[in-house]
């Protein structure tokens, strides 16, 4: 998952998204509108913490855009990035027009990490078919909320960055992935194109995946255009009949 820390506070916005990112999110970060757009012109996101007060800008007018301009992000409901809107106006009439102008939920600074953290992983849920907090490939089993990955009923030891990797590979199983598409979508703006991260880091995945009796790993290279989670090889075994 790809998220968006739009913050005018330099040290805030750097928290919140060493934060995230040790949660296993890809992070960007933009410190006011024009910044903001800029981002949003090259780069799709799952969701946007929106801060409401900003240098160049009011967050609610860039909220609304959001929603209206197919330029910043899609249109549609199913794609269009969730909002989290972050300010220090508490007033209901105030929590009552960001929703209004497009905002998914609201949070009252200060506020404690672990809070802001439960609300990114609640507004995800809402894509079920993308991002819920518990996807099931065969006998893979990814939980979000845990923080937990098993197969076969067994924990599977994973960093938080192939944790990522593999919940967007659970996201699209079956569906060929290009290194730049998990670069965008897996890592953030500060991954360098022209190293070999991606690569190992699917390589240290695909080998913590593999059992001893799969007939192929789970995880297969296909030359020249990326790499795809074949849910065909995660099919579960299946239970012994009665004896005879």
């Amino acid at each position: 998952m790809r998220l968006l820390v739009v913050e005018d506070e330099v040290d805030l916005a750097e928290a919140i998204a060493v934060g995230l990112r040790r949660e296993g999110y890809a992070v960007d970060v933009a410190h006011d509108v024009a910044g903001a757009v800029d981002r949003l012109g090259v780069s799709s996101y799952d969701l946007i913490t929106l801060d409401l007060n900003l240098p160049d800008g009011d967050g609610l007018e860039l909220a609304a855009r959001l929603r209206t301009d197919p330029l910043l992000a899609p249109a549609d409901d199913e794609t269009a990035p969730r909002i989290l809107m972050l300010t220090a106006r508490d007033g209901v009439g105030e929590r009552v027009v960001g929703l209004d102008e497009g905002a998914d939920d609201y949070l009252v600074k200060p506020f404690d990490f672990g809070e802001l953290s439960a609300r990114v992983r609640s507004l995800l849920r809402r894509d079920a078919g993308r991002s819920g907090a518990r996807l099931t490939v065969g006998e893979l089993v990814l939980d979000s909320a845990r923080f937990e990955v098993t197969r076969r009923g067994r924990l599977v030891d994973l960093t938080a960055k192939e944790f990522a990797l593999l919940r967007y590979f659970m996201s699209h199983a079956g569906e060929v992935l290009s290194q730049e598409r998990l670069l965008e979508h897996v890592w953030d703006e500060n991954a360098d194109p022209l190293t070999n991260t991606v690569r190992v880091t699917v390589g240290t995945l695909r080998r913590k995946l593999t059992r001893d009796d799969d007939p192929e790993p789970p995880i297969e290279t296909v030359i020249g255009a990326g790499y795809r989670l074949r849910p065909d090889l995660l099919v579960p075994a299946p239970a012994p009949g009665p004896r005879p």
